[in-house]
């Protein structure tokens, strides 16, 4: 009968998965596209075991550009309190399917076929980031929104997704990010180093990795502003330029204290950690907000950035030194588009002294590659852990799996 072949249909799928989750070895692919719109890093990862157990090595990775009319159509809802429901309506499996375009390519590139894949694990793109501090309506809790269906990507490359990893993470009660801190203890951590894993996209954020191996030790949250006001600020003056590439306009530019100081003085720094936030705060209007509470809305788009960038820098510092020990020795691995900012970095540098610099490469992971490689970490875990490697209790951090499961069949 009709329903006796759907659920035969439904057994085998989970029993694929099921299959899947017992193999000595996984294939899983991890997407990531930021809130920069740069493109979509795609890291093809073979996992063995999960939890502490772990044992992960980078196969491929590449980072395919978005084009212009994909950016333009994010960019009419992105971060918008205002925006057509059609276009979101519409946007939703069509971004799915652009971003299965981009992995059928890349597996064909690397004549891989895609039967030799287990999962892939899609972040989506995100839309509204909407912790409670952020939106501060007392009668709903933190929200979030990425797009990119998890069913179309399915079905358009054939292979098991785990998508919309966030939701669970909000549902335990944390803010949906960042969820780059299960990944980060499960493969970046080491006995004897303190460790601290700072990933500098459009909003940056930090892991905080104990050298003794406590997960109740564990702490992770956002600074604020990574490249994201930089990279607006760029697309609005420089056509045919998405970011500030190499500092070249910042570098041309002098600090403006008086704008600087206005860019910090927001309710969002004086909140405890950990925290979260995103471009619905830290955009162009709140620039021109501190431009005027400044008086330097005449300065020029050089003095800007180089205030942007040392905006960027100081917060980070803020947050690293506000949330360490003064007498222990961290070493600081970073990662994100920010880590190629050389004034950036600079400014980083100068901050934190005391403190020992390098990327994730020295820890055989490619640092552009490093939030891709991350969720599939997380779908792995989806899979086959059970998140007994983490202690209860440690805030912004539940112990949960995270990811909704879609079939191809």
């Amino acid at each position: 009968s009709g329903t006796t072949t759907i659920f035969t249909i439904m057994n085998l799928d989970l029993e694929k998965l099921y299959a899947i989750s017992k193999k000595p070895v996984r294939k899983i692919i991890g997407l990531m596209s930021g809130t920069s719109l740069d493109g979509l890093d795609v890291a093809l990862c073979s996992f063995s075991e999960s939890g502490l157990n772990t044992k992960i090595s980078l196969l491929q990775f590449d980072t395919i550009a978005f084009n212009e009319d994909f950016k333009t159509e994010i960019k009419t809802i992105f971060s918008k309190k205002n925006i057509d429901f059609e276009k979101l309506c519409l946007l939703n499996p069509w971004v799915a399917l652009q971003h299965a375009a981009i992995i059928n390519a890349c597996l064909q590139k690397w004549n891989i076929n895609k039967d030799e894949i287990d999962l892939i694990a899609s972040h989506g793109q995100t839309i509204y980031h909407a912790p409670k501090s952020l939106h501060q309506q007392t009668k709903f809790g933190n929200a979030t929104l990425q797009i990119g269906d998890g069913d179309h990507l399915a079905v358009a490359t054939g292979i098991i997704t785990i998508s919309d990893f966030r939701q669970k993470h909000i549902a335990a009660g944390g803010e949906g990010a960042p969820l780059a801190v299960y990944g980060d203890y499960l493969i970046f951590g080491k006995p004897g180093e303190d460790r601290i894993l700072l990933n500098i996209g459009g909003i940056a954020n930090f892991t905080y990795l104990p050298g003794n191996m406590n997960s109740a030790e564990i702490f992770s949250t956002d600074t604020g502003p990574g490249n994201t006001m930089m990279d607006a600020l760029t697309q609005k003056h420089f056509t045919g330029k998405h970011f500030d590439k190499d500092a070249a306009i910042a570098l041309q530019g002098k600090l403006n204290h008086s704008l600087l100081n206005a860019l910090k003085e927001n309710d969002f720094f004086q909140k405890p950690f950990p925290k979260t936030t995103g471009p619905e705060l830290f955009n162009l209007e709140y620039l021109e907000q501190a431009k005027e509470k400044s008086s330097t809305t005449d300065i020029s788009i050089e003095d800007t950035m180089a205030t942007l960038n040392k905006f960027s820098a100081d917060t980070i510092i803020y947050a690293v030194l506000k949330s360490t020990d003064k007498n222990k020795n961290y070493k600081i691995y970073s990662s994100g588009g920010g880590m190629h900012n050389p004034l950036l970095m600079q400014h980083l540098k100068e901050g934190l002294p005391n403190f020992s610099f390098s990327t994730t490469a020295a820890l055989n992971i490619d640092p552009d590659a490093k939030e891709a490689v991350l969720f599939a970490v997380l779908a792995n875990e989806c899979i086959c852990g059970n998140g007994s490697y983490l202690q209860t209790g440690i805030e912004g951090i539940p112990v949960v799996s995270m990811g909704k499961i879609s079939f191809p069949s």
